[in-house]
């Protein structure tokens, strides 16, 4: 599934609200509530593989476009 399928998904959509940071300094903080340039960083040098990944550049590309409230409004 794409990108822009994924954001199309309710299921997914409702995940990417829900999901907390698996580890590190953020770790149990929801995506959605990451700081910004903590996102940024991890997109630049350190996207971690898989799913979790997927979803944080997924989450970048929402910070970077102000659509936060979008997701703030599923939780």
């Amino acid at each position: 599934m794409n990108e822009n399928n994924k954001l199309n998904d309710h299921e997914f959509l409702r995940k990417l609200a829900t999901t907390k940071m698996p580890y590190g300094k953020y770790q149990n903080r929801l995506l959605i509530d990451l700081p910004e340039p903590y996102v940024v960083w991890l997109n630049k040098n350190a996207l971690p593989k898989g799913e979790l990944g997927n979803m944080i550049g997924i989450m970048y590309e929402i910070k970077l476009n102000g659509l936060e409230y979008l997701i703030r409004s599923i939780k």
